[in-house]
């Protein structure tokens, strides 16, 4: 538990939201900022920075309540599809500083865009995959 962290805040009951989903170690609820009707972001109830910092229990506990509630969501709001995001770090657009995921439901013409496409060589994606490789 972080005191400065909004999310571990509404964990405990100190913000309110609207929460869609909980369990011993995940918790879900309404976004305040959607990006489309129905847009909730899930994260887990034990305090890390990111998901690069949480440990495998935990991600495993969102992955699996992922599927319940991104199913249920997709019902709710007539969704004929999501997308499934994590923001790692400011320059990835982070701006809470706790694990989470958001689930974003989308609609034919909603407006939401994806990353532009971005090419470079094939001698640069090769050295690229050979160093990803060396890192895992």
């Amino acid at each position: 538990m972080d005191e400065n962290c909004i999310f571990c805040k509404i964990i405990a009951g100190k913000i309110p939201t609207l929460k869609v989903y909980e369990d011993k170690d995940v918790m879900a609820f309404l976004d305040i900022a959607p990006a489309n009707k129905g847009h909730t972001l899930i994260v887990p109830k034990k305090h890390s920075k990111d998901m690069l910092e949480d440990n495998n229990k935990d991600l495993a506990a969102v992955m699996k309540a992922a599927k319940k509630i991104s199913a249920a969501v997709m019902k709710a709001v007539s969704a004929e599809g999501f997308n499934f995001i994590a923001n790692t770090g400011p320059v990835a657009g982070q701006v809470v500083f706790h694990t989470h995921f958001h689930i974003i439901p989308r609609f034919e013409n909603d407006g939401l865009k994806h990353w532009p496409k971005k090419d470079y060589s094939e001698d640069e994606m090769i050295a690229v995959k050979n160093k990803i490789i060396e890192s895992i």
